[in-house]
């Protein structure tokens, strides 16, 4: 495999530090068309440099790797698991200091950790440079012991408590390092999570089941419309620095809020209903907002009967928007339907900020992500701070 990478991708293969023993992450911009592997890695950066140039073909080592049960995934397995008295007296499973069981409030099943062995090519290892792969273990640790270059990954279920019962820890946490989310391994229909509620603490990576379309994937694109659809946004200042009293289960005292005004004037074209006879659908809008919790509403038109072609809503709705730099609105264009539930026609979704003022067009998009054109809406959008 570390032949075939730098073989495909030649000088694209960030393969070396840009700055020989820097104790920092280079910049997005210095990292601009290049591709980083991103690994678990054996030793430090230091003994990476001193094996370069030399032949490590066949060479494998391996290391202790740090695990850790996920509470809330391990509750939902519990009854195929082996009975706790078996895991107490089992020699690879050390369970956690007393000290930190006192401050587990209703833990339904205690939490072990252990380690395993891993084992890694060096040729591989060595293409690690700036995003080595390294297990999360607290924040205390991470604080005293990880790297620049050592990111992690946290399960959804970990990552969400740790958002409501540690979120200045997590967030300052992000400043310094690449967090990775993931979902539960419990979503065996590859269900996905909404990933704003992890956007919202400052994760730079949050996976979701690409296979699987809906709301979550719906927000994923659209966040990733900011900055051109280049796949790098910045941050917010607040989620940047490391002395940041911001919670997004706050509202912050010192945010700069917005009034959002927009109406829904026409549709334009909209897809047919497939659960009519006659093609027809019964058309309604729905204006969604996504970000900090105080900030997530819904508005919704009247229902126009029997008109996808051009249907006339000519309605106002107005949202505060109290941190506009973290929020999303969605438009959807549902077909009512009383007895099964609406169904949906089309969506886009954007960040609030990248909405302009004036008329405006606002194109559709299908469950899976394509486009519908001509299908779109014809919306006037006004904003004051």
């Amino acid at each position: 495999m570390a032949d075939n990478l730098q073989s495909i991708l030649g000088d694209t293969l960030l393969s070396d530090l840009l700055d020989d023993f820097s104790d920092k992450l280079p910049s997005p911009e210095a990292l601009k068309f290049k591709i980083l592997v991103r690994n678990k890695k054996i030793g430090s950066l230091l003994e990476t440099y001193a094996r370069k140039g030399s032949d490590k073909h066949g060479q494998v080592e391996e290391y202790e790797e740090y695990e850790e049960t996920d509470q809330d995934e391990e509750e939902d397995k519990v009854k195929e698991s082996p009975s706790l008295d078996n895991l107490k007296n089992s020699p690879e499973i050390q369970r956690l200091p007393v000290s930190k069981k006192k401050k587990c409030k209703n833990v339904k099943l205690l939490l072990y950790f252990y380690t395993t062995k891993v084992k890694v090519a060096v040729a591989l290892s060595d293409l690690v440079i700036y995003t080595k792969a390294e297990k999360f273990r607290n924040f205390q640790y991470s604080s005293q012991y990880q790297q620049f270059n050592e990111s992690n990954s946290i399960g959804e279920s970990t990552a969400r408590r740790l958002s409501k019962l540690r979120v200045h820890d997590f967030i300052r946490h992000t400043t310094k390092f690449i967090t990775r989310i993931y979902p539960k391994a419990t979503r065996a229909d590859s269900s996905n999570f909404n990933p704003q509620e992890f956007w919202n603490v400052g994760c730079q990576m949050v996976a979701l089941n690409f296979q699987t379309p809906g709301l979550p994937m719906d927000i994923q694109n659209g966040k990733f419309l900011d900055n051109g659809n280049s796949g790098y946004i910045l941050k917010p200042q607040f989620l940047r620095n490391i002395e940041t009293e911001f919670n997004p289960r706050k509202a912050p005292e010192d945010s700069n809020p917005i009034t959002l005004t927009i109406r829904v004037i026409s549709g334009i074209q909209l897809p047919p209903s497939y659960h009519s006879s006659s093609n027809k659908a019964d058309t309604l809008v729905i204006i969604e907002l996504f970000g900090i919790p105080i900030d997530q509403i819904k508005h919704q038109t009247r229902v126009i009967k029997k008109n996808a072609f051009s249907p006339r809503w000519n309605e106002t709705f107005t949202f505060i928007v109290r941190v506009p730099e973290l929020a999303m609105i969605r438009f959807s264009v549902e077909n009512q339907n009383v007895i099964t539930g609406n169904e949906f026609l089309g969506q886009y979704t954007l960040p609030v900020l990248c909405m302009n003022k004036g008329y405006r067009r606002v194109p559709l998009f299908s469950k899976t992500g394509e486009s519908l054109e001509p299908a779109s809406l014809f919306v006037y959008v006004w904003y004051t701070r």
